[in-house]
């Protein structure tokens, strides 16, 4: 896999991001879903990541949405075929490198109660549980966390 920085706005990356959708959208109701689309994942402000295998093909995607004082993660998905395979975790790390690598000294998230895997994940990458922040209201499908860098 190849980890880099590109433009949401390409066919392959949408397809993956419809996907991502699809899935939250199984497991939450439209209230609880807090996804950004294509266009706000393009502003200039946030490093959108993009995992190809060696074929090129998109497999795997996450944000960073860089805020005054942090940064947060945001639509971290990793097709299915995938899962287990340590391309989370190296996304993870990645995203991370490339905040530090803007002077982000936080990140923070929001993830869904129905994610045990992704929760396993931040956890192990030392996430913790915080208050919500930014706009997020209490919701109690949703669980909000916090690492300092």
């Amino acid at each position: 896999m190849q980890f880099t920085i590109e433009s949401p706005d390409q066919a392959d990356v949408r397809a993956l991001i419809a996907e991502l959708d699809a899935y939250q959208s199984s497991l939450y109701p439209a209230e609880s879903n807090h996804l950004l689309d294509i266009r706000s994942l393009c502003l200039p402000a946030v490093l959108f990541a993009v995992a190809r295998d060696t074929h090129g093909v998109a497999q795997a995607c996450g944000a960073v949405v860089l805020q005054s004082g942090y940064g947060e993660v945001k639509r971290m998905f990793v097709r299915p075929a995938l899962r287990g395979q340590g391309v989370a975790a190296r996304m993870m790390s990645f995203l991370e490198e490339q905040a530090r690598g803007k002077g982000c000294h936080a990140l923070m998230l929001e993830t869904g109660i129905h994610q045990p895997e992704a929760i396993a994940l931040y956890r192990r990458f030392g996430y913790v549980d915080c208050p919500p922040f930014g706009e997020y209201r209490e919701d109690p499908l949703s669980l909000f966390m916090r690492k300092d860098l």
